[in-house]
């Protein structure tokens, strides 16, 4: 008969050999698809009645894979409608299409990326497919260019980013010379507490043309039950014009009141010096409810006000149904 060391001898390596195809069978996948649809149902009252229906806003179908190692590739394509051509057509982007290295406390992000001048903000508000937020409303910048980005987290506290790109966005291809340079600060004084500064200079490229330059500032706090945040946006030299100034502020909140129900609300300020921007400078708010249906459909009834500040102009007022899907 086999002595225990014998038998212990042979148990030991066939445990090891079942344990790693245990390991093996549950290993997780390393890709991910990437789905999400924006749409809503829409009616205006009063002069803008007749501005209703159903509308697809914007789809986003992408795959991002991690290779090991810290670094990860990702492409994302964007179907959205263009002002530029009749509204039954839908016009395809390249959204994302990058390679991400991440070592450490430090990620480093190549290709058509997304840019960090209001992403963070962005994921604050938490309701992108309801409304953008206000630097994307407004133009003050694009959500995604052609370039390099690096951040890094000094400490738990603080963290902070840098941008480097073409400047013109992801639905142009590099018309001017110049690149647009960012430098962001992340700062988290306490839990749930956070500050956001961000700065940057788009080169305009061209003769006679001035730099544009953004400056922005955040403050917010969320916890398990409730988010609020403020901030302050400006932007001079808008659309490369010597003296031509976008300023403004948006403070939202928002609240659970169920295990699958939030309400929110939202309110804009846009100015430009000396009115140079008169009929598109508005207060715009909003406020609505959302209710999870799953894990993967949202619906968010709201109703919206906007309140131009040119003369004469008429306060518009709209009941919207958004709704999202994604995986």
């Amino acid at each position: 008969m086999m002595n225990k060391k014998m038998i212990l001898a042979v148990l030991i390596p066939c445990m090891g050999i079942t344990a790693s195809a245990q390991d093996a069978k549950v290993e997780e996948p390393k890709g991910k698809a990437i789905v999400q649809v924006f749409g809503n149902l829409h009616t205006g009252f009063g002069e803008t009645n007749d501005d209703r229906g159903f509308e697809l806003e914007r789809s986003y179908l992408g795959y991002e894979y991690n290779l090991g190692k810290g670094l990860s590739v990702k492409g994302v394509a964007d179907i959205g409608k263009s002002s530029k051509v009749d509204d039954y057509h839908r016009i395809f982007y390249v959204k994302n299409a990058l390679v991400s290295w991440k070592k450490g406390n430090m990620t480093l992000n190549g290709g058509l990326i997304s840019t960090t001048q209001f992403n963070f903000q962005e994921k604050f508000w938490g309701y992108r497919y309801i409304m953008k937020s206000f630097q994307d409303q407004y133009k003050f910048g694009s959500s995604a260019d052609l370039g390099l980005s690096l951040s890094y987290k000094f400490a738990n506290w603080i963290s902070a980013d840098a941008i480097i790109v073409n400047g013109e966005g992801y639905k142009k291809i590099q018309v001017n010379d110049g690149f647009n340079y960012g430098l962001g600060l992340t700062l988290t004084p306490t839990k749930g507490f956070q500050i956001r500064l961000y700065g940057s200079i788009n080169e305009s490229g061209q003769e006679g043309k001035e730099n544009t330059a953004n400056i922005a500032a955040f403050a917010g706090y969320k916890n398990e039950r409730f988010t609020i945040g403020a901030e302050y946006n400006h932007m001079f030299n808008a659309s490369y014009t010597d003296g031509k100034e976008q300023y403004g502020y948006s403070a939202f909140a928002s609240m659970k009141v169920g295990k699958s129900t939030d309400i929110y609300a939202r309110f804009d300020d846009l100015y430009s010096n000396n009115d140079w921007n008169i009929s598109k400078d508005e207060r715009a708010a909003i406020i609505g409810a959302q209710f999870k249906l799953g894990k993967y459909v949202k619906l968010a009834p709201n109703f919206r006000m906007n309140m131009p500040k040119a003369d004469e102009a008429h306060n518009k007022y709209a009941a919207y149904v958004n709704c999202y899907f994604g995986l």
